[in-house]
């Protein structure tokens, strides 16, 4: 593995594989700055992003993205990092374009985040501009991005989405496209970084995760030819687009797959139905609670969505009975599990062959374009032409990937004789008692299916004795009590090995989740050890 430099980036480089993701058309020469303006001369009119009354064009979004980046050429030198901090808005699509056509790097940052976060953030990628809403959900963003700048050695510029940029030391984004002039679109290397995304951070410090213009092609490629996406498809996008899976289906999808993309800046299920209902949505990628909850009130309201062609569930524990559930429910669609991460991206495919297929609830799919192995300790181990170029980091990369080039995902998993992935569980979740392994996963989608329980996360438990003890936290039914005993119970008729059985219980009204719907297990583990 040697290394490249392009603008300013040191990215890992292995040249035969580049040269193999070339030849199997999966990376190419083009960017979106070479394909949203051919598609705004084409198909001016052309829809491709809808957020509430607003429906954006082809040559609009082209048009406003050439003035902006014409803002930025005059501002920041190629490969800089400009950052946006919005909901899913139209205009962080503008953005992420401008960005493209001033061969300047997009740093998507969650909405939710807070001063220690946010700024630790722009100061690890040295983002040059930061887009916030003025307020958003009743938070005031200019003020929290005005009190970090002035803490800053070199802080960014601050520009006001949906607000007047009043506040001292802000600038105003309509003023900005209102009087910039549009510059000539540099065109950047295909090879050269793209974005710089952080991860949760669940496990330590957040790592900056590189992606390249071809690392994002090649996986856009990759769904276009798995998830029966056609030119005039639409995908709804409640999921974050400072996630690496709404960017992809709100920036990346309408420009290189045809699909228009439907955003929602605040999940709930009864609005997502109607949205679906009305734009006729073929597509929704989510976490388990969008499909639980839009499931829930799609049965409510007795709809069966006949337009939806595909649902892909993942960034969480995905219960076998709920893909079986809304598989049944929804007329015409291919409801699947799939697996992946920001580093390596829909690492899995899912199983979307035929509806109903027995392993899209059982298991996790098969590799698409992804090359996957398991480790001699379980580990799930990948590398694919959509893999990170690596992180901002390089200390980051030390034992992130193996020597044959593979990232180290963490994740414990299986692969059958077919290739179908199944995880179950990560690593580092692993209780050991008694010298015995215990996967948490295994039990807790064994619980699930408990009718006492509505939501459950197994966790270990320092124990003198025993090393480490596992506890089930669990949100129960209204009304019910699930304890030790009535778990064991259930077990016990289930058959699964006595050691395994979790050996207390603690009721929670809600378990703690991040934006992608994962349980912050860490914080469970660090509230029963205390």
């Amino acid at each position: 593995m040697t290394r490249r430099e392009i603008e300013g980036w040191s990215i890992r480089w292995d040249e035969a594989r580049a040269a193999a993701a070339r030849s199997e058309g999966w990376w190419g020469d083009e960017t979106l700055a070479d394909l949203l303006p051919r598609i705004a001369a084409k198909d001016p009119a052309r829809t491709l992003l809808v957020d509430g009354a607003h429906r954006v064009g082809a040559a609009q979004l082209h048009a406003r993205a050439e003035k902006l980046a014409g803002w930025f050429a005059a501002r920041f030198a190629p490969g800089s990092v400009i950052s946006f901090m919005l909901p899913n808005w139209h205009e962080a699509a503008t953005i992420y374009c401008a960005a493209t056509y001033a061969g300047l790097v997009a740093n998507p940052i969650l909405p939710s985040l807070r001063e220690r976060d946010t700024r630790f953030i722009l100061e690890d990628c040295r983002s040059r501009a930061v887009f916030v809403p003025e307020t958003f959900r009743r938070f005031d963003y200019a003020r929290m991005l005005g009190q970090i700048a002035g803490e800053m050695e070199d802080a960014p510029e601050i520009v006001v989405v949906r607000g007047t940029g009043a506040l001292a030391g802000t600038l105003s984004y309509a003023d900005i496209l209102a009087q910039a002039q549009p510059g000539a679109i540099h065109r950047p290397e295909a090879d050269a970084v793209r974005m710089v995304m952080y991860t949760s951070g669940t496990t330590g410090t957040p790592k900056g995760v590189l992606h390249t213009h071809n690392s994002l092609g090649a996986l856009l490629r990759q769904i276009g030819r798995y998830w029966l996406v056609e030119p005039g498809d639409s995908f709804l996008v409640p999921s974050p687009i400072s996630h690496i899976g709404g960017s992809i289906y709100a920036f990346e999808a309408p420009l290189m797959l045809g699909s228009r993309a439907v955003l929602m800046d605040q999940w709930d299920a009864g609005e997502a139905l109607a949205l679906m209902q009305r734009e006729a949505i073929t597509h929704m990628a989510g976490a388990t609670p969008f499909l639980e909850q839009l499931l829930a009130s799609a049965k409510a309201a007795g709809a069966h969505l006949p337009a939806l062609k595909v649902f892909i569930c993942g960034g969480a524990s995905v219960p076998p009975a709920l893909i079986e559930e809304a598989t049944a429910w929804f007329a015409h669609a291919r409801v699947s599990r799939v697996y992946g991460s920001t580093e390596v991206p829909v690492t899995s495919v899912g199983a979307l062959a035929q509806r109903g297929m027995a392993q899209a609830a059982h298991s996790d799919g098969r590799a698409g374009i992804a090359e996957v192995v398991i480790a001699s300790d379980g580990e799930i181990r990948a590398r694919g032409p959509q893999m990170l170029a690596g992180y901002i980091r390089q200390e980051h990369e030390a034992g992130a990937f193996d020597e044959a080039g593979f990232y180290r995902s963490g994740d414990q998993g299986t692969l059958d004789a077919e290739g179908f992935l199944t995880v179950t569980g990560r690593i580092k979740d692993l209780i050991i008692r008694n010298g015995e392994n215990i996967a948490p996963k295994e039990i807790e989608d064994l619980l699930l299916a408990h009718p006492a329980i509505a939501d459950v996360a197994i966790v270990g438990v320092p124990d003198a004795r025993t090393g480490e003890r596992a506890c089930a936290v669990i949100v129960p039914v209204a009304g019910a009590s699930p304890d030790v005993a009535m778990l064991g119970e259930h077990l016990a008729a289930l058959g699964v090995t006595r050691f395994k059985y979790p050996e207390a219980v603690v009721l929670r009204q809600a378990l703690p989740r991040n934006e992608a719907g994962k349980v912050l297990k860490h914080v469970l583990r660090a509230e029963l050890a205390g």
